[in-house]
């Protein structure tokens, strides 16, 4: 008999006809939106492309226009683009995850995490012509409750720097020296304890005293700030981090360590690796929600947290030159 050979099936990708529906928030980052814009629409436009560009210019209806794109790609058997920074992505992610749609970014943040992960340009250009060959392909996400993350979800003291830095922002203008000053008296102030009931999903539940827990999905961010299990991501699982209670001039050390990735050689520090953790943090008498960030978001969600390892996301990610259409 010949010999057969296995041939890889070729990744999956949309036709030029199924339709782009891009939410582009006008207010995310520090670009002109109004050139991305103009640039999306020049690029698709000459390519043939299908879309329709959903404009978010009050921050408050992001959500909802997302539902909307969402629901129109579940219609039209097309694909849902975010344009804007990780909170934008966020949102625009958990509308599609539902409808189970192909999923694209044009980043236009400032860290642009998830994408970076992804291989995906941070201009906007070769962003929107990567959608054009892209191949589906599916990548983890993080849940929090109902809530999906794709860069981290935290409780404790990083919500309360992220709230404290926006601020900051608000009084003395968007600049990075505002936001490293806003971040450093943050750190420098006393904090209070988190007291936190642990489960994981092979039964172990300890209490930890800890004045922050940050959950991450993002394997850069994780291996930029120097923890170990940034390699146990891409496998299945999500990373926790939390801290020893110790006070300002220490915790001004942990966060030096993190600029030179080396958070997790501190003895200070503990991470572990997992898939299902329920938290539950010890509250005043009556209080049954706490504050959290997600993807740099804040919000308020019921206690018990329960973080695990979502469905996959569809991502249109960007193929290799050598797979690229004409």
């Amino acid at each position: 008999m010949p010999e057969t050979k296995n041939v890889p099936t070729p990744p999956a990708r949309l036709a030029r006809t199924d339709p782009l529906y891009i939410v582009m928030n006008m207010g995310s980052g520090d670009r002109d939106s109004e050139t991305a814009a103009r640039t999306v629409n020049e690029i698709l436009d000459a390519a043939g492309q299908r879309y329709e560009l959903l404009v978010v210019d009050d921050p408050s209806k992001l959500g909802e226009i997302a539902e909307r794109a969402a629901g129109l790609a579940e219609q039209n058997r097309g694909a849902v683009v975010a344009a804007g920074g990780d909170g934008t992505i966020n949102a625009v992610a958990q509308a599609t995850l539902r409808k189970n749609r192909p999923f694209g970014v044009i980043p236009q943040g400032t860290f642009n995490y998830f994408s970076r992960a992804h291989g995906i340009s941070s201009d906007t250009g070769e962003s929107t012509r990567a959608l054009l060959d892209a191949s589906i392909q599916p990548v983890q996400v993080g849940l929090i409750n109902d809530r999906l993350f794709l860069v981290n979800a935290s409780l404790g003291l990083y919500p309360e720097l992220l709230e404290r830095r926006e601020t900051d922002k608000q009084k003395f203008g968007r600049h990075r020296f505002v936001a490293f000053c806003s971040g450093l008296m943050t750190l420098l102030r006393e904090h209070r304890q988190l007291v936190l009931s642990v489960a994981r999903e092979d039964g172990t539940e300890n209490t930890l005293r800890t004045p922050t827990l940050f959950v991450g999905n993002n394997p850069l961010q994780l291996q930029q700030i120097g923890i170990a299990q940034a390699s146990a991501v891409p496998h299945g699982e999500l990373a926790a981090i939390t801290v020893r209670p110790i006070g300002a001039i220490a915790m001004l050390g942990l966060a030096l360590r993190g600029a030179m990735s080396k958070l997790g050689d501190s003895d200070n520090v503990y991470s572990f690796a997992f898939q299902r953790m329920t938290v539950r943090p010890w509250l005043p008498s009556g209080r049954r929600r706490v504050k959290v960030a997600i993807d740099g978001e804040i919000t308020t969600l019921a206690t018990p947290l329960c973080f695990r390892v979502g469905p996959s996301l569809q991502l249109l990610a960007p193929a290799p030159a050598s797979d690229r259409r004409m």
